[in-house]
């Protein structure tokens, strides 16, 4: 098909091309944040936008408000994966202020909350997050000895991880627990660890996500969500967020959009509705970081398969 025209609003140098000695930033630039979901998303889009559109289209590495940046200047073009309402914030002023992003409108359902292995629960019978406010339960949960547990809260850089440390402050484990930033990479490799050793270990869980195809887990049990005793702030919007802050309860269901610069609905009106139509669910989501993670296939390779494997529901996409 016809290459579209490029009307970016500034340079990107991300793989750029160099033609007589001037470089040719990509077409679309993707943003990708650190998580595996995410990840094979951006991968997905690829494939799709430059099989069908001719498009050169290249991946970047971002956080969540540097994806959000570059897209209201142009120097990046989508987000594959947004949490609402983990980027409410970011949402509120790229895509309802400023305009400069829109949203896909077909959200993904996700689960947030927090997890211990089936063992782990039989051995302690620990059944609600709360009771990590326990010291004697706590301690199940202290693998070296330094008086406080341990409890993965999520990756540097992810919204969600803000949250947990406000939702650790307002249930009071925060005094009882290590609340451990690190890969999720990382941390899941503990988790396959305690499951092996038959060690006991609690940490951050979401949907989709291939973890729950891998263990079997047990959700700890909160309050029903409840939106007047849900106030977070995010470090972004205010420097003493964290005091200002209380949520303890549990998580109100996310949802996952597509987001990208609205300068694409003129430089590239084809892509444009592309990313505004694309559709998944949570299933899918979960199978594609498993073959990705677990199976350890090759992100490119898997995408370009998934593509031709899936026709109709790219077919959907397109129209």
């Amino acid at each position: 098909m016809k290459k579209l025209s490029k009307k970016l609003a500034a340079p990107v140098l991300i793989g750029a091309l160099t033609v007589g000695g001037v470089a040719q930033a990509a077409d679309v630039v993707i943003g990708v944040p650190n998580w595996p979901s995410v990840a094979v998303t951006a991968e997905v889009l690829k494939v799709v936008l430059e099989d069908n559109y001719g498009l050169e289209v290249e991946l970047q590495n971002g956080t969540n408000p540097v994806v959000f940046e570059a897209m209201d200047s142009g120097s990046m073009h989508v987000h594959p994966e947004v949490w609402l309402p983990n980027q409410s914030n970011l949402n509120n002023t790229y895509v309802k202020e400023k305009g400069t992003v829109s949203m896909n409108p077909n959200g993904i359902p996700a689960f947030q909350g927090m997890c211990v292995t089936k063992g782990t629960a039989e051995r302690t019978g620990i059944k609600a997050l709360a009771e990590l406010t326990d010291p004697d339960m706590a301690k199940h949960f202290d693998s070296n000895g330094d008086g406080l547990g341990e409890i993965w809260i999520g990756a540097s850089g992810w919204a969600s991880t803000n949250v947990e440390k406000v939702r650790a402050k307002s249930y009071g484990y925060d005094a009882t627990m290590d609340l451990k930033e690190m890969d999720e990479t990382l941390a899941l490799a503990e988790v396959d660890a305690a499951v092996a050793k038959g060690a006991d270990i609690v940490f951050f869980c979401y949907t989709p996500h291939h973890m729950f195809a891998l263990h079997e887990l047990v959700v700890l049990e909160e309050p029903a969500y409840d939106a007047a005793k849900w106030n977070v702030i995010q470090p972004t919007d205010d420097p003493d967020w964290l005091a200002k802050s209380d949520a303890a309860v549990a998580w109100d269901l996310a949802y996952l959009h597509i987001h990208y610069a609205t300068a694409l609905k003129d430089s590239s009106p084809e892509a444009a509705a592309l990313l505004n139509n694309v559709k998944l669910d949570t299933d899918t989501v979960s199978g594609m970081t498993y073959a990705l993670v677990v199976e350890k296939q090759d992100p490119a390779e898997f995408a370009k398969k998934w593509v031709a494997e899936n026709g109709s529901i790219v077919d959907g996409w397109l129209q």
